[in-house]
């Protein structure tokens, strides 16, 4: 648009900004040592009934609005028994009264629906149960639930509707890979790593011990090594040779004036000392 005013002309660029009806959203969560990314879009409820009427029952939903709803896995996982490649997906789904089955589809680049559904680009697929909320979720919701070291659960909640999908990662396998790595040529920190790895996941707590012992060798051990130390001797039920090693622990954490080890070495010296 041209304005003159006083013989000068310029001109305007008139640029509305309105929010959008359904927002993008955007998630990142690590789970064990897999990164995963959900991007969607988070449609309103605005009074309408959602589920059977708005979403029909049945029928391939596009789960959300706009364009596809897109989930990004850094590593190959298990979806109900099955592989699923790492790369980026459509989540599709068909939801029922009482189950929905949950589609990953490997052409993530339609917007909502394809023009026309290809089965060979089914990566995965699974039913699950509904479970309904005893209250409504106004703005279409997805969620990483019941996130551990091993798995997390992607959510889908709205209207008075929750459904979780469970996904395995391979922490396991890609730890124990890093592990073997590392003990070619061990530094104390992999030791330190190492133990404190088999100690949490309940392996072999005697070769967790041997690897504290060499990250402790030397003079002045950090205390968070044997603090952790102290724990596996603790489980493998060497109860003076834990309480010892508390004992060289809680006096390193005093020196560094660290409060929290202090206060638990004491509190697990008192114990063991029962």
């Amino acid at each position: 648009m041209l304005l003159t005013i006083v013989g000068i002309t310029s001109t305007i660029n008139a640029q509305i900004k309105t929010p959008q009806p359904s927002p993008a959203a955007k998630m990142e969560q690590v789970v064990g040592l897999t990164n995963v990314t959900l991007e969607y879009s988070r449609p309103a409820m605005r009074g309408r009934t959602i589920f059977g009427d708005l979403v029909p029952y049945g029928e391939v939903w596009r789960t959300g609005a706009n364009a596809n709803t897109k989930i990004t896995f850094s590593d190959d996982i298990t979806i109900d028994g099955k592989e699923l490649k790492k790369g980026t997906y459509a989540v599709y789904t068909i939801p029922n009264e009482t189950s929905w089955e949950v589609i990953f589809y490997s052409d993530a680049t339609n917007s909502g629906n394809p023009a026309k559904w290809d089965e060979s680009k089914v990566a995965a697929k699974t039913t699950v149960q509904v479970y309904p909320l005893p209250m409504k979720i106004e703005s279409f919701t997805m969620t990483f639930d019941d996130v551990n070291s091993d798995s997390a659960v992607l959510g889908i909640l709205w209207e008075n509707t929750y459904i979780g999908v469970k996904f395995e990662v391979p922490t396991d396998k890609t730890t124990m890979k890093s592990i073997e790595t590392a003990m070619a040529g061990p530094t104390k920190n992999d030791y330190f790593q190492s133990a404190t790895y088999y100690h949490t996941a309940g392996k072999d707590l005697k070769q967790a011990l041997e690897w504290m012992k060499k990250a402790a060798e030397g003079d002045n051990p950090a205390f968070w090594y044997l603090r952790r130390m102290s724990l596996i001797q603790a489980d493998l039920g060497d109860k003076a040779g834990a309480i010892a090693t508390a004992k060289k622990s809680l006096a390193a954490a005093e020196k560094a004036g660290n409060a929290d080890y202090v206060k638990m070495n004491k509190e697990s010296i008192a114990e063991w000392t029962k």
